[in-house]
């Protein structure tokens, strides 16, 4: 059964700029709002305030605009403090209360949806506090609202959507930052990518919030669907994102869950999809606002209530997307995933009118696929090092022709060279209808410097050659030899491709110019022991008699790679014959341990 998981990031904005600026070491800059003058009153002490602080009388009360206390607090130098109590006004004549008042600018959702004492944390805004709230914003029409806010500013009763001047108004301290949506897709990109690398090999961008991931076959690899949902969310909270995920059989139900569901990990039971969104609100079926607003005036609030009304007039009155998107989140209509590609690769395409089958229209078709390939190479900066030609005929089978270079190139006449070398290798039948080009392989490719003669003379790369030279005989026929990291000398030689550049050996350590790839016994061995070399013996039906010798150097076995090789040792000797020819031989064992070796000679290499 198929399962996809809703990632959902409630807080993405914010909690990206509240990382980027602990990653920078400095808080974001703050946007304070400027206090306007009120007209008719000029404090003191040349502040911009228009009510003065400590005590003093409130402009517009009651009590101020009479006589009595009101007019003894006209005379400069009085203060309501320095009256007697039977003289100073009432707090209801001040416009104080005692007991504490609802927020005004409160929404009748959130008076609604007001946390208990016992929830969630409702910081204060006091010195205790690192962070002031941190809201973002943007220009919807003519007014400036709040795009996205923190926990801390949910709790202080801002939302998104509200109007900036109000949220200022009930948080003064409040920090507001511009609105980034470009950023937080690439946020969503990025961590899509990761997810396609360690958590499935599908995952689908869902703005401007979220992901879906494709987990069919994936979850037993992390102990299950709750346990790798979790993962994900710690994971989330380690790079600094609020997370809530949800998984369920259809991405429409993963994605209601998420945004709507009641825990931060929802789980939903196969074949229970209708059952888990039944009880949500209808805008948690990704609606259109046009039929979010006609729900809501007809009454429709839950998915139930959609459910069980007739289907034909709900077309009629909603549209027919409504009902897509009912039966997506239900299951009976398919909603397939398009997951992200790590790595798009260069690749062109045409689709002929009528079948061709001729090698002249071959080429011709070819020579415009390398043309538009190699401007795509261009405009990336690569250079193909595998290309593919296939060739779909009219019977769907394929003729597929692949070549290889040295070394990166995007010179569309050296690729159809190449090519043009297997055209013969193609079977077009009874027509091809389809020829695609494709670079398998590819590296980062610059800009190439011309020569003095501007690129009009004959080209002297050696690689062109080589490109030629294994396109006939295959890409074995042509390689190079290089050190590789062991001691073995078996082991020590490797075969690298012909333009890269190979390691030689130190000059302290002498090698011959053959190492023969598995080591040859030689047979009538005259040698002393324990350290002597050779005095002569048989090699291929030839006796070498030894008139000099050079040795011995001892190499060890590399135990990590295998336990037979814990006491294995080897004894080389450089010695040559009485005809001049020198040979690399050795001794197994060090003729103490019967464990290092048997003590049989062999022949290793040829010296030049």
């Amino acid at each position: 059964m198929r399962r996809v998981a809703s990632l959902f990031l409630p807080s993405l904005a914010v909690d990206r700029l509240r990382r980027d600026a602990a990653r920078t070491g400095r808080p974001p800059e703050q946007v304070k709002p400027q206090p306007l003058p009120v007209s008719g009153f000029e404090p003191e002490d040349g502040s911009s305030c228009s009510c003065p602080r400590g005590g003093g009388w409130r402009p517009g009360a009651r009590w101020a605009q009479g006589s009595g206390a009101g007019a003894a607090m006209a005379a400069p130098g009085k203060d309501i403090d320095s009256l007697p109590a039977h003289q100073r006004p009432s707090p209801r004549e001040l416009g104080r209360r005692s007991e504490a008042a609802d927020n005004p600018f409160k929404s009748d959702r959130q008076r609604d949806g007001a946390r208990t004492p016992g929830s969630a944390a409702q910081p204060a805004l006091s010195g205790d506090v690192t962070a002031p709230p941190l809201v973002t914003r943007k220009t919807d029409r003519q007014r400036v609202i709040i795009a996205a806010a923190d926990s801390s500013a949910l709790a202080l009763g801002l939302y998104s959507g509200m109007a900036l001047t109000q949220a200022r108004a009930l948080v003064p301290e409040l920090d507001v930052q511009d609105d980034d949506p470009a950023g937080d897709l690439r946020e969503l990109e990025r961590l899509a990518l990761y997810a396609v690398r360690r958590w499935s090999p599908t995952a689908q961008v869902d703005a401007p919030d979220g992901l879906l991931l494709d987990l069919t076959g994936v979850p037993h690899l992390y102990g299950g669907e709750e346990q790798m949902a979790r993962r994900i969310v710690r994971f989330c909270s380690r790079i600094g994102l609020d997370a809530r995920i949800a998984i369920a059989g259809t991405a429409g139900t993963a994605h209601a869950l998420a945004r709507y569901g009641s825990q931060r990990v929802t789980i939903c039971p196969l074949h229970g999809e209708l059952a888990a969104i039944g009880t949500l609100p209808v805008a948690a079926l990704r609606l259109e606002p046009r039929q979010h607003e006609t729900a809501k005036r007809l009454g429709i609030e839950r998915i139930n209530d959609l459910v069980a009304m007739p289907r034909a007039p709900l077309s009629r009155r909603f549209g027919a997307s409504l009902l897509t998107r009912l039966d997506q989140a239900t299951g009976r209509v398919a909603e397939p995933l398009v997951g992200v590609v790590p790595f798009d690769v260069p690749q062109v395409e045409r689709r002929f009118a009528e079948p061709i089958g001729a090698a002249e229209p071959i080429a011709h078709a070819m020579a415009e696929l390398a043309n538009r390939l190699a401007h795509d190479l261009l405009a990336r900066g690569l250079g193909v090092r595998l290309l593919r030609l296939v060739c779909e005929r009219v019977d769907r089978e394929e003729q597929i022709v692949t070549v290889g270079t040295a070394r990166g190139t995007r010179d569309v006449p050296h690729m159809l060279r190449l090519l043009g070398m297997k055209i013969e290798t193609i079977e077009p039948g009874f027509g091809i209808e389809r020829m695609s080009l494709v670079a398998l392989r590819t590296e980062p490719l610059g800009a190439v410097a011309l020569g003095a003669d501007l690129g009009l003379g004959e080209d002297a790369d050696v690689a062109l050659l080589i490109d030629q030279i294994v396109t006939r005989l295959g890409r074995g026929a042509i390689y190079r030899s290089t050190m590789r990291e062991s001691d073995v000398p078996e082991r020590s030689i490797g075969r690298i491709a012909p333009t890269q550049a190979a390691v030689c050996w130190p000059t302290h350590w002498p090698r011959p110019a053959r190492i023969l790839a598995r080591p040859e016994r030689i047979a009538n061995v005259l040698s002393e022991l324990p350290d002597q070399p050779p005095k002569r013996f048989v090699w291929r039906g030839i006796t070498h008699s030894i008139v000099r010798a050079d040795g011995p150097e001892r190499i060890a076995g590399e135990w990590w790679r295998r336990t037979g090789e814990s006491y294995a040792v080897r004894d080389y000797f450089r010695v040559e014959n009485e005809r001049g020819e020198r040979l690399w031989v050795f001794r197994r064992g060090d003729g103490e341990d019967l464990r290092s070796g048997d003590l049989s000679w062999h022949v290793h290499g040829i010296f030049g």
